[in-house]
C-alpha cells in the first residue's frame, strides 16, 4: 500500500476545509465594505486583489518548503493555519482600522500607507492559501472532491455576508467570520483525534463566539469594544446612530437643538443669513452624506428649498407627478411637498436609509411617509422605473452616488447604472408628454468635464430616441460657486431634459429663476455660457469635439458605464493621468494608479521572481505547456469573473449584489464541475473544453440581450436569471483546474504547488488588468479576453496530450 492510499482526507477534513474557505471568502467580501468606510469608495476592488495575492503567497510557501509539509504533519498544519487565520482576521482588521488614511497626504506617504495596508490585510489570506494548497495537493486521490468542497465553501461564503450585515455591524461581522475560521480549526483537530488540540481550538472558538455576541449586544447602544477607529480623513467618533448593511454604513450625527444656516450644495446666495434651520448629518460610509431636516409641519421653515438650483424643475412643472431617485435624507421629498406637487414617489435601494428617515428619526423629520401624496419604495431605481406602467412629470436625480462606495471611483465595484444611455432612454420613455428629467451634478468652472459628459450623455440619449435637434430639449442652470460648504471652488448644475422641445414659457421661467437667485444659465435653446455647451448639443459638431477634447467625455453605456472616469486610453502614456486635477476624482485616479503599480510590483517581486528563480534551479524546460495552461485558466477565470461582476452590478443595481451573486454562482458551478471530473475521470476531456468554448461564445453573444430583456423584472427575477445563465459557465470552468492538476500529478507531482502559485499570480494580475481593459475598451472586451485565455488553455491542453502520446509511443517503441 503506497503513501497516497494510506493518506486520505476524512469527513472532518472536508468540513474543516469547507468552513475555512467559507470564512476566507466572507472576509474578502466583507473587506469591500470595510475599505469603503476606512479609506475611500474606490478601494473596494482592492479586496479581491489582496485575497488572491495572499493565497498565492501561501501556495508558494508550500512549494518552496516541501520538507516542512510532509504527510505525517499535514493535519497539524491545517489546524495551525485555521487558527492563525482566525486570529489574523481580527488582528489585521485592528491594525488596518487604526491607520489613518488621508488622501491629502504626500504621495510617498500615501504609497507607504497603501503598501502597508495591502501587506497587513494579506496575512490572513496567506494562512488560508497554505491550508487550501495543502488540502488540494496532499490528497491527490480525492482532488476533485476536495476542490469541489473548496469551491462550494467559497460560494456559501459569498452568501452569508448579505444577511450577516443585516443583523450585526461590520466589526462584529469580522468577529463572526473569525469564529467560522476557528470552527474550521476545531474540525481539523477532530480529524487528528487529539483531545488537547480539540480543547485548544474549542477555546479559541468559544472566545471569538462570546466576543461576537458581546460586541453585537453592546453595538445596539454604540458601546461596542471592537470598532473602527479611523474613517475616511477623520478619526472615528461615536455617532448618535449607526447601522450597517451590505450596502453601506449609515451614521447620524449632530445636535437636533442646534440651529444653523441650511446646508445645500445649490443654495442661492440670496437666502438671508439670519434664517436658520435644524439639521442632522446622515452619512453613508463616512464621506457620502446628506441632511436630515427637522420638520414640524410648518412649511415656512423649509422655504429655503425654493432657493435651491436642484429644484428648478418644480418651477417649470406644477401640480406634477414626481419620482425621486435616491431618497437619502428626504430633502427632495420635502421639496416636492414644499412646491405642492400632486404626488411624489421616492425610490431608495437602501432600506436602512428609509428606516432611518421614517422610523428611527421619523418624529424629527416629520414622518414624511405619512403624507397621503408620498410613496416611498425600497427598490433599485432603474429597474423600478423600467417596470412601472406610469408616466411622470418630473424624474429627479440629485447628486445620487456622489461619494458612496457604489459610485465615483470608475473602477471595479464602482460602476453606475443610472448614468448610461440605456438608462436614460428608460427614464425619458417614462416621462409624460411635457415631463422633464432633472439631473444635478457638480460644476467646476475651469474644468467642467463632468458636466460636459452629462450633456454628451443627454444628447446621445435624445438622438437614440429620434430627436434631431437635441438643444431644443435641454436647459442647464448652475449655482456658479458653492455658497455653503463648497469644495474646490465648485458649484452644482441642474440639467433639465424633455422629450418635447422646451416652450418659450419654460425658457423664460428658467431665466427668471436664474436671474432672481443669481444662478447662471449654462445652456438653453436660446443661449450658451460657453461655445462648448452649444457645440456639444449640435449633432454635426459633437463627434469631433468628443475626439478633440482632452478628457474622455463620450457618453457612457451599459458596456462602459464608468461615468466618473475621464481619461482616454492613450492618456496614461502621455502623463495625462494628472489631467483630472481640479475635479473631485483626481485623487481617485492618482491613488488608484499608485495602487495598481503596488499590486503589480508586489506580485512580480513576491510571486513571479521567486517562481522564475526556482524554475531556473530545477530546469523546468518541460513545464512550458503546464505553465501556459495554468496561467491561462488563472487569467481567464478572473477576466470572466470581474467582467460579470461589472455587468451584474448594473443588472442587479448594487456592487454587493453583483459581487455576491457572481462569486456564489461561478464558485458553486465550478465546485459541481470539479466534483463531476472526480467521478468521471476517464471521460473525454476534450469534449469538456469544446463545450466550454461554445458556451463562452453563446454567453458573450446572448447575455447583453437577456439582461436588457429582463431589466424591468424584480430583484428576485434578476438574481435567478443571473444564476441560471452563469451556473453552466461555472460548471465547465470548474473542470479546468482539476483536469490540469491531474495531468500535473501524473507528469511532475512536485510542481503542483508551483503551478498553483502561477495560477494565483496570474489571477492577481488579471484582477487589475480586467479593470484596465473594461474602463478603456468596455466590459465585453474584458469578457472576450477571458474567452481567448481559455482558448489558449485548450491549446496548451492539446499540447500536453500530444506530449503524452509521443512519450507513450517512444516508451512502447523501446
Amino acid at each position: 500500500m503506497n503513501s497516497t492510499e494510506q493518506f486520505k482526507a476524512n469527513r472532518n477534513d472536508y468540513v474543516g476545509l469547507f468552513l475555512l474557505v467559507m470564512s476566507t471568502i466572507a472576509f474578502e467580501i466583507l473587506l469591500t465594505r470595510i475599505f469603503s468606510v476606512t479609506m475611500w469608495y474606490h478601494f473596494a476592488f482592492m479586496a479581491i486583489s489582496i485575497a488572491m495575492f495572499g493565497m498565492t503567497i501561501g501556495a508558494m510557501i508550500v512549494y518552496f518548503k516541501p520538507k516542512l509539509f510532509i504527510n505525517q504533519n499535514i493535519r497539524q498544519w491545517l489546524l495551525a493555519c485555521a487558527l492563525c487565520l482566525a486570529i489574523t482576521i481580527v488582528t489585521s482588521f485592528v491594525v488596518h482600522s487604526s491607520m489613518p488614511f488621508f488622501t491629502t497626504q504626500q504621495t510617498d506617504v500615501i504609497i507607504r500607507t497603501l503598501t502597508i495596508t495591502y501587506l497587513v490585510v494579506a496575512v490572513p489570506f496567506v494562512f488560508s492559501g497554505i491550508a487550501v494548497c495543502l488540502a488540494l495537493t496532499k490528497f491527490p486521490a480525492q482532488l476533485g472532491k476536495l476542490y469541489a468542497t473548496d469551491l462550494t465553501g467559497a460560494s456559501f461564503g459569498c452568501l452569508i455576508i448579505i444577511p450577516l450585515l443585516g443583523i450585526v455591524d461590520g466589526p462584529t461581522a469580522i468577529l463572526v467570520v473569525a469564529t467560522l475560521a476557528a470552527a474550521a480549526a476545531f474540525f481539523f483537530a477532530r480529524g487528528q483525534q487529539s483531545k488537547k488540540l480539540e480543547l485548544l481550538s474549542l477555546s479559541v472558538l468559544g472566545i471569538l463566539f462570546i466576543a461576537s455576541i458581546g460586541n453585537w449586544v453592546l453595538a445596539k447602544n454604540q458601546e461596542q469594544f471592537f470598532r473602527i477607529n479611523w474613517t475616511q480623513n477623520s478619526q472615528g467618533s461615536i455617532p448618535a446612530y449607526e447601522k450597517w448593511n451590505c450596502f453601506s454604513r449609515i451614521t447620524v450625527e449632530g445636535d437636533p437643538n442646534e440651529m444653523h444656516r441650511p446646508f445645500a450644495w445649490g443654495l442661492s446666495s440670496t437666502w438671508p443669513e439670519d434664517k436658520k434651520v435644524s439639521e442632522l448629518i446622515l452619512s453613508i460610509d463616512g464621506l457620502a452624506w446628506t441632511m436630515l431636516t427637522g420638520f414640524d409641519g410648518d412649511w415656512r421653515t423649509i422655504d429655503y428649498l425654493k432657493y435651491d438650483v436642484t429644484n428648478l424643475a418644480h418651477k417649470l412643472r406644477s401640480n406634477a407627478r414626481v419620482l425621486v431617485v435616491g431618497v437619502g435624507g428626504g430633502r427632495d421629498i420635502l421639496s416636492a411637498l414644499a412646491f405642492k406637487q400632486k404626488s411624489v414617489e421616492g425610490v431608495e435601494i437602501n432600506n436602512d436609509i428609509l428606516n432611518t428617515l421614517t422610523k428611527v428619526y421619523g418624529p424629527y423629520t416629520g414622518h414624511l411617509d405619512c403624507y397621503p401624496q408620498v410613496k416611498l419604495i425600497n427598490d433599485e431605481a432603474r429597474s423600478y422605473i423600467a417596470s412601472s406602467k406610469e408616466k411622470f412629470d418630473i424624474i429627479e436625480i440629485s447628486l445620487v452616488d456622489t461619494f458612496a462606495a457604489s459610485a465615483a471611483g470608475a473602477f471595479i465595484l464602482s460602476e453606475n447604472s443610472l448614468y448610461t444611455v440605456q438608462a436614460w432612454k428608460t427614464f425619458l420613455n417614462h416621462l409624460s408628454p411635457r415631463g422633464v428629467l432633472s439631473v444635478t451634478r457638480w460644476y467646476v468652472g475651469d474644468n467642467p468635464s463632468e458636466l460636459y459628459r452629462l450633456e454628451s450623455l443627454t444628447v446621445e440619449s435624445l438622438l437614440k430616441l429620434g430627436i434631431r435637434n437635441p438643444r431644443q430639449h435641454i436647459i442647464i442652470v448652475a449655482q456658479m460657486g458653492a455658497s455653503n460648504g463648497g469644495r474646490c471652488g465648485a458649484g452644482v448644475a441642474t440639467l433639465l431634459v424633455s422629450k418635447e422641445p422646451f416652450s418659450k414659457e419654460d425658457i423664460d421661467a428658467a431665466v427668471k429663476f436664474a436671474h432672481t437667485q443669481k444662478f447662471g444659465i449654462l445652456l438653453s435653446p436660446e443661449t450658451a455660457l460657453k461655445p462648448m455647451f452649444a457645440d456639444l448639443a449640435n449633432p454635426e459638431l459633437r463627434e469631433k469635439l468628443l475626439l478633440d477634447y482632452p478628457a474622455n467625455i463620450s457618453p457612457t453605456t451599459d458596456d462602459n458605464p464608468f461615468f466618473f472616469y475621464f481619461l482616454k486610453p492613450t492618456d496614461v502614456f502621455k502623463g495625462a493621468i494628472w489631467m483630472t486635477k481640479g475635479t473631485f476624482y483626481d485623487s481617485a485616479v492618482r491613488i488608484l494608479s499608485y495602487l495598481t503599480i503596488i499590486v503589480l510590483t508586489l506580485t512580480f517581486l513576491c510571486i513571479l521572481v521567486p517562481l522564475l528563480l526556482q524554475a531556473r534551479q530545477n530546469s523546468l524546460k518541460e513545464a512550458g505547456p503546464l505553465l501556459l495552461y495554468f496561467s491561462c485558466i488563472g487569467l481567464g477565470f478572473m477576466f470572466i469573473e470581474i467582467s460579470q461582476m461589472q455587468r451584474l452590478i448594473l443588472f442587479l443595481g448594487h456592487p454587493t449584489y453583483g459581487l455576491s451573486v457572481v462569486l456564489f454562482t461561478l464558485l458553486l458551478g465550478s465546485g459541481i464541475g470539479s466534483f463531476f471530473t472526480s467521478v468521471r475521470r476517464n471521460a473525454n476531456q476534450k469534449m469538456y473544453f469544446c463545450a466550454l468554448l461554445i458556451l463562452l461564445c453563446l454567453f458573450g453573444a446572448l447575455t447583453p440581450t437577456i439582461i436588457t430583456a429582463l431589466g424591468a423584472g424584480s430583484l428576485q427575477v434578476r438574481i435567478v436569471a443571473s444564476i441560471a445563465i452563469m451556473l453552466p459557465l461555472g460548471f465547465f470552468m470548474g473542470m479546468c483546474f482539476p483536469i490540469g492538476m491531474q495531468i500535473a500529478n501524473e507528469r511532475a507531482s512536485n510542481l503542483t504547488p508551483w503551478l498553483w502559485g502561477v495560477n494565483g499570480a496570474t489571477s492577481v494580475c488579471a484582477s487589475v488588468l480586467a479593470m484596465v481593459i473594461a474602463i478603456n475598451a468596455g466590459i465585453a472586451a474584458s469578457f472576450w479576453s477571458g474567452a481567448i485565455c481559455y482558448l489558449l488553455a485548450f491549446a496548451a491542453f492539446l499540447w500536453l496530450n500530444r506530449q503524452t502520446e509521443q512519450s507513450g509511443t517512444a516508451h512502447s517503441g523501446s
